[in-house]
């Protein structure tokens, strides 16, 4: 068994790694300079050199929650400036006062830290917010209207929008488009004075109505919006747009490679655009930011859509955004997920262009394989049927001993008692047996694991003919680790727990929130006419809760304390609902994957 930083299958592609490398070895980034914090060309001029051989960022905007797709961004950017001696940058990116709450940013913060990722390395702090830039980008869009490179326009959003033209057609220059310089600035300035109602008047970049790319058809930059911000509170009453921010946040911070999915692609020649002309005025350090996109990641039975996943928590179709169902990482934290599992998964996935739809039994697969070889086993009776043994003492207990971890010896051994009364799955008996079955039915014998082989001799039913107790005998000489263990032969191995010592517990069985691989999505023999809804494919097994007999060490489990139940799967003591001496568990997986059998 290799150890999670050894996966047995070896990592995919990763075709940034190949332009870092190639970066590296041209000495691109090796006279940049870095004064300890943001800032433009001149702040930088002085500064030493900087010791990072790249920079990256994560910048996520802080309106929800991170989901599985961040996961990989995240750890795709800090693991480049890991592996290349480089530092990665957390940076909220909270340019839109109207969506932003510090309630994200706290859960963003955990999020990242709970995934093993630092943005502290090599003496730095590296968390940043771009409202924190809002003084450098005004005065960049002032230089790109001395420049000539940037007009304010007084057409209504309608106006706009058909006068940007098509895909096929090109745009139309805006009426306003050759306001002097002057003009320009008096307007821009009043923008900012707070003159002007929402919408009144916009900031453009003067780049080509004509463009083939829609995007270079005089993106807006800057808008007026009076509201408050979570950090700048009413200074402001104009805002910068993303595609404007964007890349001087980049260039303001160092950065190297600026990685982002696919559908910034087309964004690129802004990005590139705007930087180059702010690098002409003097205002930014070179080499500027290299923008590089990558796809993004899809799994079958999971929806990422923003939009989506707030419908299943407004319409309480889960618990909240931290519902162990859901693909946020406050879900899969509770859930049980392991931050390893997310790591390992990732490698294998790699990093390429090519948009494809990757099978959340691979992301299962790896999760077994890091909770396998890092959590200890226990014992748990999800479905209890009392096994009464009436040859054995009433009263008398004894100890019986098991592995806390079978590929870990040094970890030592824990104690389970026994008696006379224990209880085990309800499906490890049957009083008239299937073909192939060997575990208790009368006549039969079984090793109960690490006990004794016991042999059954019948049952108990209630007045409906159910099943409520099972009877056998023991074999006292067949003690799990005395010389008598292999003198009588079995192929039945049963799980138990004493039943005078368990513990009675709240299991949650989580599985997949969808039954289907593509939620919504149209299926083969649909009518031409038929719009399926994602919600139709919601997965009604997805939680059961049932209460289950543990092993009684298992009552001391702390929040998010995770085990192997033996036969069953990985689970967790919930981080939120688990109290001193009563723990609620959750099942993480199972031991083996049944969807892809099934389906």
């Amino acid at each position: 068994m290799s150890s999670p930083n050894q996966p047995e299958t070896p990592a995919a592609a990763n075709f940034i790694r190949n332009i870092v490398e190639a970066d590296l070895a041209a000495g691109k980034h090796a006279q940049r300079r870095w004064a300890g914090r943001p800032g433009t060309a001149a702040d930088h001029a002085a500064a030493p050199l900087d010791p990072a051989k790249i920079r990256t960022r994560f910048p996520p905007e802080p309106n929800g929650y991170l989901h599985f797709g961040h996961a990989k961004s995240i750890l795709l950017n800090f693991g480049l400036a890991e592996a290349f001696g480089g530092r990665c940058h957390l940076r909220f990116d909270d340019t839109n006062p109207e969506k932003e709450e510090q309630e994200y940013v706290d859960a963003i913060i955990d999020s990242v830290k709970w995934l093993g990722c630092s943005w502290e390395t090599g003496g730095e702090t590296n968390l940043y917010q771009a409202s924190n830039y809002f003084d450098w980008m005004a005065q960049f869009a002032e230089y790109l209207i001395s420049a000539g490179h940037a007009y304010v326009d007084s057409q209504s959003a309608e106006e706009m929008r058909a006068n940007r033209g098509t895909l096929t057609q090109p745009g139309k220059d805006s009426p306003f488009r050759k306001r002097s310089v002057e003009e320009n600035m008096d307007l821009f300035k009043r923008m900012q004075a707070g003159e002007f109602a929402d919408g009144a008047h916009i900031l453009r970049a003067k780049i080509d109505m004509a463009s083939p790319n829609i995007n270079l058809r005089d993106p807006a930059i800057y808008r007026i919006r009076h509201a408050t911000h979570h950090n700048t509170g009413d200074k402001w009453c104009v805002y910068p747009m993303y595609t404007f921010a964007h890349p001087i946040e980049d260039a303001l911070e160092n950065i190297t490679h600026s990685i982002c999915t696919l559908e910034f692609e087309d964004q690129r020649p802004f990005y590139d655009w705007l930087l180059e002309r702010l690098a002409e005025g003097g205002l930014l350090q070179r080499p500027l930011p290299q923008q590089i996109e990558f796809s993004r990641l899809n799994l079958t039975y999971v929806v990422l859509s923003k939009r989506k996943l707030i419908q299943l928590v407004d319409e309480k179709h889960v618990e909240g955004w931290d519902d162990p169902r859901m693909p946020t990482l406050v879900g899969a934290r509770r859930r049980g997920y392991s931050a390893d599992g997310f790591r390992l998964f990732m490698e294998r996935v790699g990093v390429t262009k090519n948009d494809s739809l990757i099978d959340y039994v691979l992301f299962e697969d790896a999760m077994r394989e890091v909770m396998n070889e890092s959590d200890q086993r226990r014992v748990a009776v999800l479905d209890p049927l009392k096994l009464i043994i009436d040859n054995y003492p009433a009263g008398q207990f004894e100890d019986c001993h098991a592995p806390n971890h079978p590929l870990h010896p040094e970890l030592g051994e824990r104690t389970m008692p026994f008696g006379r009364e224990l209880w085990i799955e309800a499906e490890d008996f049957q009083e008239v047996p299937q073909k192939g079955f060997r575990r208790l039915f009368p006549g039969n014998k079984a090793r109960l694991k690490y006990g004794y082989i016991v042999e059954c001799t019948g049952c108990d039913k209630d007045a409906d003919g159910k099943v409520v107790a099972v009877h056998c005998t023991y074999l006292p000489e067949t003690k799990s680790g005395t010389p008598g263990a292999d003198s009588v032969k079995v192929k039945g191995n049963l799980h138990w727990v004493s039943a005078a010592h368990a513990y009675p517990a709240e299991i949650r069985l989580y599985d997949r929130l969808f039954s289907v691989p593509a939620p919504g999505a149209r299926r083969e023999g649909d009518a031409p006419e038929l719009e399926r809804n994602f919600l139709d494919d919601l997965n009604a097994a997805s939680k059961r809760v049932i209460t289950a007999q543990l092993e009684p060490s298992l009552k001391d489990a702390q929040p998010e304390q995770r085990f192997q139940f033996e036969r069953h799967g990985y689970f967790v003591a919930d981080r939120k609902d688990t109290q001193p001496g009563a723990p609620v568990f959750n099942r993480a997986v199972t031991l083996k994957d049944s969807w892809g059998k099934a389906g």
